[in-house]
């Protein structure tokens, strides 16, 4: 007996139809969110790219090193500098342990000016307002403020609709940044460890709390973070600077180094499992610079 209100339906015809065409909604929906969770991944890689390109490239540690580019090389001993400045000729006798020419670092400093990256004064070359934030966010990153641990966690909630998937990927680039992580579609956590503050562009699209999770749930930060993959890889980042002796890679191994203390997840101590290598990772990281800064200095 049909429903007040709804026409009979013809066995096999009327409701198959309808079938099908649930069926094919749910197919497009399904195929719609795998397209936008792909192009958010690529977007997010290639932001991260733009963001922590220091050194072009990805160095292959430890099987092998890529050559570094002049641009590369300013850039880096620029973003590691307080203030983040130095004249032309201590640049002349930085890099030229690296195999970079006079010459060419002089036509890398002028593109870099035209590209907006370096400002110039006179015959001193200082980063560019855009590159002092990258600068910035290179200092969190090798030295966290932190707070004692008491078991809570941040929730970050995305509450904004109707958003492209340019948009999202960016959304996500910014919690990530915050080194959040996502605990399902739209819901990121991370233990409430960290001083830090929250942008303000984020605060009508996400909505934040801070809980604990039950007593008897699993330890989530195993699932959230890959711990294993990210100690192995500053591991061998630790084995390759041991191991190389040219300026150009033991540079490019502190390099990636930088790069790889960005994605540390800078969780509270009984969440890590032993041997985590960010403090030996940052330690070195500072004793490098404290060479390059002693030769800048001799140099100018």
């Amino acid at each position: 007996m049909p429903t007040k209100g709804t026409p009979p339906t013809a066995p096999g015809t009327r409701r198959g139809a309808a079938t099908d065409r649930t069926a094919d909604r749910t197919a497009d929906r399904t195929a719609d969110r795998t397209a936008d969770r792909t192009a958010d991944r690529t977007a997010d890689r290639a932001a991260d790219r733009a963001a922590d390109g220091v050194v072009d490239g990805v160095v292959d540690v430890p099987a092998g090193l890529r050559p570094l580019s002049a641009r590369s090389v300013v850039l880096s001993l620029l973003l590691g500098s307080h203030p983040a400045e130095l004249p032309v000729h201590a640049l002349v006798r930085i890099v030229e342990p690296f195999g970079i020419s006079g010459a060419t670092l002089r036509v890398a400093l002028t593109r870099m000016v035209a590209a907006g990256d370096l400002r110039r004064t006179g015959g001193v070359y200082r980063l560019s307002d855009r590159l002092l934030h990258r600068q910035r966010r290179q200092d969190a990153a090798i030295d966290p403020a932190v707070h004692a641990w008491d078991g809570a966690w941040e929730l970050a909630v995305v509450t904004a609709t109707g958003r492209g998937a340019a948009e999202r990927a960016q959304l996500r680039a910014d919690l990530a940044a915050l080194r959040l992580a996502e605990l399902r579609e739209g819901v990121w956590t991370r233990p409430a460890n960290l001083t830090r503050s929250w942008p303000g562009h984020l605060a009508p699209l996400v909505q934040r709390w801070t809980g604990r999770p039950e007593p008897s749930a699993a330890e989530p930060a195993g699932t959230l973070w890959d711990l294993e993959g990210w100690a192995a890889a500053g591991h061998a980042l630790l084995a390759a600077y041991g191991e190389v002796t040219a300026p150009a890679d033991r540079f490019a191994v502190v390099a990636a180094m930088v790069r790889h203390l960005l994605t540390d997840p800078v969780l509270p101590e009984p969440l890590l499992p032993l041997g985590w290598p960010a403090a030996a990772l940052r330690a070195t990281h500072a004793a490098y610079r404290h060479e390059l800064t002693t030769l800048a200095r001799t140099a100018t």
